[in-house]
């Protein structure tokens, strides 16, 4: 089973950057996509960012040209860096993978559809 683990949340100030990192404990193989979502209180879920498997990536109107996705293969690892963050950007952030597949301790390849993280929080100050 894979596991997700972000990292890098924490306080600060308004026009400040956070660098958020999601590393997955197996190996994953191929993946249809891999997000960045949040929840602020009293709030659904939404999509930040996200990358799919070609390379693509797509952002919410709210976070374009403030904040980037990446991932390193090599690492199993998904970043998002946000810069000038806003007040309203406060939230606990979720790293998601989407359809993939991944090597199983025992060598076997297997499926799943989808795997969260436990989330980070992200508290920016005004």
């Amino acid at each position: 089973q894979v596991h997700l683990v972000e990292s890098g949340g924490g306080l600060v100030q308004s026009g400040g950057s956070l660098r958020l990192s999601c590393a997955a404990s197996g190996t994953i193989v191929s993946f249809n996509a891999m997000g960045w979502y949040r929840q602020a209180p009293g709030n659904q879920r939404e999509l930040v960012a996200g990358i799919r498997s070609g390379g693509s990536t797509h952002y919410a109107d709210s976070v374009k040209g403030r904040f980037t996705i990446s991932r390193d293969n090599a690492k199993n690892t998904v970043y998002l860096q946000m810069n000038s963050l806003k007040p309203e950007d406060t939230a606990v952030y979720f790293c998601n993978v989407e359809q993939f597949t991944y090597i199983t301790p025992w060598g076997t390849s297997k499926s799943e559809f989808t795997v969260w993280g436990q989330g980070t929080q992200v508290t920016v100050s005004s």
